[in-house]
């Protein structure tokens, strides 16, 4: 079982660092051929490094994107098509946050949290379901946010993106799930990463890792049986 996704191809947008990062780790350790895409060159790079240096026989691939631009989207997958070939599960994780009132929230950053958090799921959901074959279909999971059911001040933006996310993500579910496609979602609360841009790093918080293992085991389940939705909180969280 330790290598269950042996000849299996995955693609992890966001994939740079965080959660992104971990779960494509965890993907490459079961046994899958891994290609990344994140928006800066550099950390990309980074990335690539890291996973290469414990990928073993597994094929790492990476390319540059930003997923709110559907023509960077389109590149990156044709990208997937020549280094990997067939596709077989797509981990939408890319998301950015911009955490202030509405009234001022710019026009521009609510365009920028929707067009990466949602319209980039949808671009890359999009491409994903055009490759994989029927009837064996495929695997969509879309790491999302315990702020798609629970509003905050402050979220407008990213809680408008994950809400939106929630109600895409169990339409296509819906559409597609006839053909072997399963589609889930995965509401973690706070995860150890620096996502806020605040630097700081918390035990209590849920490890980037456990988000990656939650991906394996909903992966792991028997083609009979689809997990939709699972929540994630830290166990003991912080006290006010």
């Amino acid at each position: 079982m330790a290598e269950f996704l042996n000849g299996k191809n995955a693609v992890v947008t966001g994939a740079s660092k965080g959660i992104g990062l971990a779960i494509a780790k965890a993907l490459l350790g079961a046994g899958a051929n891994v290609a990344i895409c994140a928006r800066d060159p550099g950390n990309l790079d980074r990335a690539l490094s890291e996973l290469r240096a414990g990928a073993g026989t597994r094929k790492v691939a990476g390319h540059t994107a930003d997923v709110a631009n559907k023509e960077d989207v389109a590149a990156f997958f044709q990208f997937v098509d020549h280094e990997l070939g067939a596709l077989h599960i797509l981990i939408n994780n890319a998301g950015i946050g911009v955490f202030r009132p509405a009234a001022e929230l710019t026009p521009e950053e609510w365009d920028r949290v929707i067009g990466t958090n949602l319209s980039g799921s949808f671009y890359c959901s999009h491409e994903a379901l055009q490759r994989f074959d029927n009837p064996r279909g495929g695997w969509i999971i879309h790491i999302s946010s315990l702020a798609a059911k629970n509003p905050f001040a402050g979220g407008s933006a990213y809680n408008a993106s994950k809400f939106g996310l929630t109600g895409f993500a169990e339409a296509m579910m819906l559409d597609h799930r006839q053909e072997n496609v399963r589609v889930s979602s995965i509401l973690p609360g706070s995860v150890d990463t620096d996502f806020s841009g605040s630097g700081s790093r918390s035990d209590w918080k849920i490890a980037p890792e456990d988000i990656a293992q939650i991906v394996l085991d909903v992966l792991r389940m028997p083609a009979r049986t689809l997990i939709s939705r699972i929540e994630v909180r830290p166990s003991r969280p912080k006290k006010n």
